[in-house]
């Protein structure tokens, strides 16, 4: 029932999908605040990928889909935006390990944004708190934008899509990675095109989503279990990509995709 209301509420309007997230987000940031994880991904595996057992498996997998997604062009002393940063540990994982310019994180939850200054205060990387579909940077700022497991929250795709082409320098590149059902995927890799962007990768990496929420149901649902009443735990459940939740059977039946795509400004 409660799933029910949230999923109407988001297909209310743009309006009420960006209130939700902004307040989902907030609200999340808020409960979690003494919590030591630093990703909100479904995370990424592949053949051949051993993730170190002397880290979080949570963090090592959700670090894997911001190396895939980074990794499609050469990054090194870039300058770079990622627009949904969260609690930060995607962009310090870009800039430590891939060897930007500068990372320059924005979200729009003020707490998220305040834990990820907790978590880093390092040189060349920065969280400030702002609007995907108004960016508060200047024409042509950035090499690099970044996006991951994000845009589905936005209330205007087409808007955020302008403001990445506006503060990306001529040529820049948009990394992008997110899930959509067959036909708003479809509809989204036209209106890149519409933005002014070159596609010129493309991924369908639903598998390796999938095998990722296979082996990080374990304990996502056993933190579910402890920490959320039970009357929420459904939609923790569907929103965490457990397996056996709606979200993660949407993947596995092919109602949703996952794909990864980098886009050249034009």
């Amino acid at each position: 029932m409660i799933q029910n209301i949230i999923i109407w509420f988001l297909n209310f309007s743009p309006t009420t999908k960006r209130f939700f997230w902004c307040f989902w987000y907030d609200l999340f940031a808020k409960k979690s605040k003494n919590q030591k994880f630093t990703f909100m991904n479904y995370g990424f595996t592949e053949k051949g990928f051993v993730y170190d057992t002397s880290t979080d498996k949570n963090e090592a997998l959700s670090s894997q889909l911001y190396h895939h997604t980074a990794t499609q062009v050469d990054i090194k002393n870039k300058k770079v935006l990622e627009v949904g940063s969260g609690r930060g540990g995607g962009a310090f994982y870009i800039h430590s390990f891939l060897n930007t310019q500068s990372v320059t994180g924005l979200d729009i939850s003020k707490e998220g944004v305040s834990i990820a200054r907790e978590f880093y205060n390092i040189p060349r990387l920065s969280f400030i708190h702002g609007d995907s579909e108004l960016l508060p940077f200047q024409n042509k700022t950035f090499d690099i934008v970044i996006n991951v497991e994000s845009s589905h929250c936005y209330g205007n795709i087409n808007q955020f899509l302008s403001e990445v082409h506006r503060v990306l320098k001529n040529g820049g590149t948009l990394l992008w990675c997110d899930f959509r059902t067959k036909e708003e995927m479809q509809k989204l890799f036209y209106v890149f095109k519409s933005c002014g962007f070159l596609i010129f990768k493309e991924k369908n990496i639903t598998k390796n989503i999938v095998d990722s929420l296979s082996l990080l149901t374990p304990d996502r649902n056993a933190q579910i279990k402890k920490h959320i009443p039970k009357i929420f735990q459904r939609v923790f459940q569907s929103y965490s990509g457990i397996s056996g939740s709606d979200m993660h059977n949407a993947f596995l039946s092919g109602n949703l995709i996952y794909k990864s795509a980098a886009l050249k400004k034009l």
